[in-house]
């Protein structure tokens, strides 16, 4: 009986037909009482046949009344307000029909008597529904709360003191692992209820931990992003202290996926209380640059080209073109696309942005209009060990892809920059900015005529993206994970964040609104301080850093600055019509002085001579200053030169 229990009351719902016999059922009876207990009021008898015929009669009009309406089609222990108003106009609609059809067919019974009779069928037919539902609610809640393992109590939280009560009637009395006790809100006077559950007011941290421990609260639900953001300081704060578990709702999207209240639940992130308000972009704008165009995107299996890929395909393309050397990756992103989007045309391509005759013959094969460069080498001690191989990918495949958009009549060239390209002090900096500084020139070639062509290239730049692959975040959970310790660089390290989907949006409207030779900068917001992200991400996990985590210090790696700077000294800004997005004003690069400086050094790359080719990239670009590098001793001797 036990098992049998759990299986019944762990299925999403009844069967809907078992529902309406059910309704049918209780709905004919309630129409013969009815009419009995009018037999006797009126002291009047009906024949056995005549009752008989007034079942059938009721249980047709029920039947049509209740498909019409679908009240059986709703999930029960979810039903709200609303469903008891659906319910009110079924057994309306059931009493109208019966009521014409006795009339016409019996017509001897007294007006009056069928007034009345209608009139109780009504109220004893929606009262034994109505009480039929209560009654199947409280007593699956009760059953779950029985046979389940509960992991405690819960509290949602509920920000909006005046949003409309139904928003919340559908928040079963167990959500995921824990028991729902009821809402919580900040502010308020006096304590009330949003259908069966009650809404605890508090003011501060004291009231909070006083609620927690009377109601041994284990966690608090948030209801979307946007409440734990504005929550970052207080709420947050006062569960991390008292070592209370914080859970989100996933986005609609995912509940789209799942039927009822049966949305995941996720562990509120770091990168939840560290991402700003979403950004508004110019969707009409955007859908119109690339409505039937066909795009390209290097680097697509990567953490930024991948999510430009899925941004792409809500707007009207012709035709992706997914270019990647990563095999699995490009594999798995090809699975999602065809799951998420199934009526993209899109081609998913293998190859090396390095190989410009694979480069020419995808271009002279697809033809893109427009061009995403993502592709890049980026993880800065990497680069500073392999300088060589930083050039070849960073500045010759981008220039490889750039004069294939040139030469193959590309409309536009969208280069993917970043923030360590302003006043280098490490390869990978170095060698974006030498990309950067040569798609300009291309652009100002173009305009002069000194190349044919008519393509337009804009660089976007921005800083570090949350969650991308090897960033800090995801090395700070695997290390928590384990037990600890947490390795920052330095105590006074400090670094810019965005959201993976907040930069790529900006990188589509800074592609739209460019006109070529442009340097977009994107407003980061403030900085972060690396070791208060370690204790913050420790805190979350329900760990006090010092006590259970250790954070270590590990020193600055080679090429690592203490903090990153979106404009050197020498650019300015200029504004844009969006208020995240302005335009650097960069020295003019001259195309026919630096080709043949990029030249000399693409050649010196390929020699593999490491510090050859630092020194000429130091040339190149004389604000590259090495720190914490053995590269430093360059800078020594190219000083001493000038000297």
């Amino acid at each position: 009986m036990f098992t049998f229990l759990i299986r019944i009351f762990s299925a999403k719902y009844l069967s809907r037909w078992l529902i309406l016999l059910n309704d049918l059922l209780i709905s004919t009876l309630s129409s013969v009482g009815a009419f009995l207990l009018t037999c006797f009021v009126f002291a009047r008898l009906l024949t056995w046949q005549q009752f008989i015929c007034i079942g059938l009669f009721s249980a047709f009009s029920s039947l049509v009344s209740f498909y019409s309406f679908k009240i059986y089609k709703g999930v029960i222990r979810h039903s709200s307000f609303s469903e008891t108003g659906r319910i009110a106009l079924a057994v309306i609609l059931k009493v109208t029909l019966l009521a014409v059809i006795v009339f016409f067919l019996l017509p001897h019974v007294p007006a009056p008597f069928i007034y009345i009779t209608i009139l109780l069928d009504f109220l004893i037919t929606f009262f034994a529904l109505i009480t039929l539902r209560a009654v199947m609610i409280m007593s699956y809640n009760h059953l779950v709360r029985t046979i389940s393992i509960s992991k405690g109590n819960i509290l949602v939280f509920k920000s909006d003191l005046h949003e409309k009560a139904s928003m919340h009637s559908s928040f079963p009395d167990t959500i995921g692992e824990y028991h729902m006790v009821g809402f919580l809100q900040f502010g308020g006077k006096d304590l009330y209820r949003i259908n069966s559950y009650n809404v605890f007011v508090a003011s501060g941290k004291e009231e909070f931990a006083a609620l927690q421990k009377k109601h041994q609260i284990k966690a608090v639900l948030f209801q979307s992003d946007r409440e734990v953001k504005n929550e970052r300081d207080r709420l947050v704060r006062y569960c991390e202290a008292l070592k209370v578990r914080m859970l989100i709702l996933s986005p609609i999207n995912e509940f789209n996926k799942h039927k009822g209240f049966n949305r995941p639940l996720a562990e509120v992130r770091v990168e939840d209380l560290l991402s700003r308000d979403e950004i508004e972009i110019n969707l009409e704008e955007i859908g119109h640059e690339l409505n039937g165009k066909i795009v390209m995107v290097t680097g697509a299996a990567g953490s930024i080209g991948s999510e430009i890929c899925r941004q792409l395909c809500s707007f009207p393309i012709k035709h992706l073109v997914l270019f990647d050397s990563a095999e699995t990756p490009m594999h798995n992103l090809r699975l999602e696309l065809n799951e998420l989007f199934p009526q993209l045309t899109y081609s998913v391509i293998l190859g090396d942005v390095r190989n410009a005759t694979r480069v020419n013959s995808i271009f002279k094969c697809y033809q893109p209009q427009i061009v995403f460069h993502a592709a890049a080498y980026k993880h800065v001690p990497l680069m500073e060990e392999n300088p060589c191989e930083a050039i070849r990918t960073n500045l010759y495949g981008t220039r490889v892809v750039a004069d294939a958009s040139i030469k193959h009549k590309a409309e536009k060239f969208v280069m993917i920059s970043t923030d360590k390209a302003v006043n280098p002090t490490n390869v990978m900096g170095a060698s974006k900015r030498l990309a950067e500084m040569y798609v300009q020139s291309l652009n100002g070639a173009l305009k002069q005529g000194i190349l044919s062509g008519s393509t337009r290239f804009v660089t976007t730049r921005f800083g570090n993206v949350l969650g991308s692959n090897g960033s800090v975040i995801p090395l700070f959970r695997e290390q928590i994970a384990k037990g600890g310790p947490v390795t920052v660089t330095h105590p006074d390290i400090i670094r810019y964040f965005m959201t993976i989907p907040e930069a790529c949006r900006l990188v589509l409207e800074a592609g739209t609104m460019g006109q070529g030779g442009e340097i977009f900068v994107f407003d980061m917001g403030e900085p972060v301080k690396i070791v208060d992200l370690a204790n913050r991400m420790i805190s979350l996990a329900g760990l006090e850093a010092g006590k259970d985590i250790q954070i270590k210090f590990s020193g600055l790696r080679p090429g690592e600055k203490l903090y990153e700077e979106v404009l050197s000294a020498q650019e300015t800004t200029l504004p844009t019509p969006h208020e995240k997005i302005r335009v650097a004003s960069v020295r003019d690069c001259c195309y026919q002085q630096l080709l043949p400086e990029i030249d000399e050094l693409i050649q010196v790359a390929h020699t593999t001579e490491i510090v050859d080719t630092v020194r000429k990239m130091k040339e190149i670009i004389p604000e590259f200053i090495s720190k914490n590098s053995v590269f430093e001793e360059l800078d020594k001797e190219l000083k001493g030169k000038a000297v």
